[in-house]
């Protein structure tokens, strides 16, 4: 299981705008702390009734021995299929308002299944309310066989690809597609990746222009590489783009939650979980493959 402190992506990050008036009774991921004695750690049942099959049990508060607040969660699997979880954990104050977010990534839970964990907060910055709860935001689904990845055993392909947590200002957005080749021998992309928009569900979306390239939504995310042949030897790494606004006038506003993304035509699919809050636009821009270049402190 995978835990780590996010950017959100663009709609996720609705969650720290998350806020509750007055005082409450200990309930949707809220614990009272009262009657606790000092120093030690205090584990409370919550009420929160999560999404999807993924919920908090209970928040462990900070004390001599648990110098940290962390959560439990359990997801549950009352599908058909194996499938791949990520969970946005938003641990809140006592007045009910976002403090943190953590993304956790919870894998190959099988049909039937019921797999346990923890999480804490991550680092706040000084001077943050103290944090007392935690509730599931938001739950992704993916099949595991198509679930993409950022470490861990490499993929029988031999390449890894994620979507990284984007940017998004004044309506415009744009999250990189990350290609990695974890296995032994050269991998060769040309030109743009291939998408497959799907709703909730996963069945394929229509109505929706894919656009090669991101000049026909903005110019504002910067001028496009033309498309060329990307070579990769083992351990290189490419990037491409999606950029879309969303603006919305008149109509229905559309949400995209998954892109079933392949490097080329043939290869293996992986199902990433942008987001795409397209508005009324029904345009998605894409751009091409482009080698990114290693750190000044990567091995190699």
């Amino acid at each position: 299981m995978t835990k780590r402190t996010t950017v959100l992506p663009v709609l996720a990050a609705a969650a720290l705008l998350l806020t509750a008036c007055g005082t409450r009774p200990a309930s949707l991921g809220e614990v009272e702390t009262g009657g606790r004695a000092p120093g030690a750690p205090s584990a409370r049942p919550v009420a929160d009734p999560g999404k999807d099959g993924a919920r908090i049990t209970s928040v462990t508060l900070a004390g001599a021995s648990a110098p940290e607040i962390s959560a439990a969660y359990e997801v549950t699997n009352a599908g058909t299929e194996t499938l791949t979880y990520t969970l946005v954990v938003t641990f809140t104050d006592a007045a009910g308002g976002a403090m943190s977010n953590r993304t956790v990534t919870v894998r190959d839970v099988g049909p039937g299944r019921t797999v346990r964990g923890s999480v804490g907060p991550g680092e706040l910055p000084p001077g943050t309310p103290r944090v007392t709860g935690a509730k599931v935001f938001g739950v992704t689904k993916v099949p595991a066989a198509e679930a993409p990845s950022e470490d861990g055993a490499c993929p029988a392909s031999g390449v890894r690809i994620h979507a990284d947590q984007g940017d998004a200002a004044m309506g415009l957005r744009v999250v990189g597609l990350h290609l990695e080749n974890c296995g032994t021998r050269e991998y060769v992309v040309e030109g743009y990746p291939l998408l497959e928009l799907l709703d909730a569900d996963r069945k394929r979306v229509t109505g929706v222009t894919v656009l090669r390239g991101s000049e026909a939504i903005s110019t504002g995310a910067g001028a496009d590489a033309p498309p060329r042949r990307v070579v990769l030897r083992p351990a290189e790494a490419a990037v491409a783009s999606l950029v879309w606004r969303n603006t919305t006038e008149g109509g229905t506003p559309l949400t995209v939650p998954y892109v079933r993304v392949r490097a080329k035509a043939g290869a293996d699919p992986v199902i990433v979980t942008p987001g795409l809050d397209l508005g009324t636009t029904a345009r998605l821009g894409v751009r091409p493959w482009a080698k990114q270049e290693r750190s000044a402190g990567s091995a190699g």
